[in-house]
């Protein structure tokens, strides 16, 4: 076969794959204003303008004159040219309104261009096919009626919020063993209507912590924060297993150390919840913002049939750490095990663009397996769609047909 003929094929198979329909499981999005309302709010994404900041864009630029505004941040994007979220921004300018970011005419290009788009009724939907989005998650029920578009979001509830205040109630109870009861009354009732109200399943963040879940302990006076959260979190698996709803952990973001978020790799943040995988038949879905758990997330999969690997978050979402994890989930699981995207996104924008990363990395990482000979064609776009969409599907209990 010549390079040409190569080429070509793989050229097709990139089109295959960029087709592919998409669920993104976690987003931010706000469904009376989908799409970004100026070209500030694209530009100020956070994960980007973490970038920015190393770049030397100032704090509280937001409060520039726009023409010093605008020089500033030019700058500080020509010093981030090389980054991960650089080439997603620039994309998005590319290829929805036609704009390459090369001076400052062109940032007031870009600004005009977006000010037309937030006007224009229907274009969050039309930035969603482009890259054939059809579902998206949201944590917060108002946020779930997504206006101009064909189908709501799925609501998954985030519990967090609710968890973290639990634990504070009975480390402050005079009588810590009544309140876990009575708070353990109030989980069942939340889930319980959770699954009244439809919903697929619960999300929530775990801090650091030093218990295990196959250490139960009775809770009262002397129990620690980390014991007293693993007894919560029994009977917080328990009440989704009854009501056969998904149980979804985003890992590996620490907010104890300092004010700002951080990853934490932690060799037994996976190993410490195995019980609660072994002791429950709810699914679970692990999204990790820690590189070095992301093999720990798939031996978990691995091991117990009713854990499933989720995209990258926060600090996870590299170029780098997607192969390798692709690698992990390739070799070691059926690809209805995993999905692969979380946008994170705040705006319509920013979930077309990291989706459009995400589909560009897995087309790379599967053509090289088709080529080096270890899986065909036909495998490997099972797999993407296994890994963009069908599996959440599944998992979330969606209808495909109306998606």
């Amino acid at each position: 076969m010549s390079l040409h003929d190569n080429g070509g094929k793989q050229a097709v198979f990139f089109e295959r794959i960029m087709g592919l329909p998409v669920f993104d499981t976690h987003t931010h999005l706000v469904g009376d204003r989908l799409g970004a309302r100026d070209f500030w709010e694209i530009a100020h994404y956070f994960w980007f303008y973490r970038e920015l900041q190393a770049g030397g864009y100032p704090d509280g630029a937001e409060k520039l004159p726009e023409e010093e505004r605008i020089a500033v941040f030019l700058n500080a994007y020509r010093s981030t040219r090389s980054t991960l979220m650089n080439w997603t921004f620039t994309s998005i300018m590319r290829e929805l309104y036609g704009i390459g970011i090369k001076d400052e005419d062109s940032i007031r290009e870009a600004i005009t261009a977006v000010r037309h788009s937030a006007a224009e009724e229907g274009w969050a939907q039309q930035t969603a096919d482009r890259m054939n989005i059809r579902r998206f998650v949201v944590n917060h029920p108002e946020h779930a009626a997504f206006q101009g578009m064909r189908d709501p979001a799925v609501w998954i509830p985030r519990i967090d919020g609710a968890l973290g205040r639990w634990v504070d109630q009975i480390v402050q109870s005079d009588e810590p063993a009544w309140t876990f009861h009575a708070i353990r009354d109030e989980i069942n009732r939340q889930l319980d209507g959770y699954k009244d109200a439809g919903c697929p399943g619960i999300m929530t963040t775990l801090p650091r912590y030093e218990s295990s879940a196959n250490l139960r302990r009775e809770i009262g006076s002397a129990s620690g924060r980390d014991d007293i959260l693993m007894e919560l979190l029994h009977f917080m698996c328990a009440a989704a297993d009854r009501n056969g709803l998904l149980v979804q952990l985003f890992l590996g973001v620490e907010r104890s150390w300092c004010g700002t978020a951080f990853p934490a790799n932690d060799t037994e943040r996976i190993l410490k919840l195995a019980a609660l995988f072994e002791t429950y038949r709810c699914p679970f879905e692990l999204v990790l913002a820690s590189e070095l758990n992301n093999l720990d997330a798939v031996q978990a999969a691995w091991n117990f049939p009713n854990v499933h690997v989720g995209g990258m978050w926060w600090f996870n979402f590299r170029a780098s750490t997607y192969r390798d994890s692709m690698q992990y989930r390739l070799e070691a699981l059926p690809a209805s095990k995993s999905s692969v995207i979380v946008s994170d996104a705040r705006c319509m924008e920013w979930s077309y663009g990291k989706i459009l990363l995400v589909k560009k990395l897995a087309a790379e990482f599967l053509w090289e397996r088709v080529t080096s000979g270890w899986i065909d064609e036909e495998t490997a776009l099972q797999t993407a769609e296994e890994w963009f969409y069908a599996s959440a599907v599944k998992r979330y209990g969606i209808s495909a047909g109306g998606a």
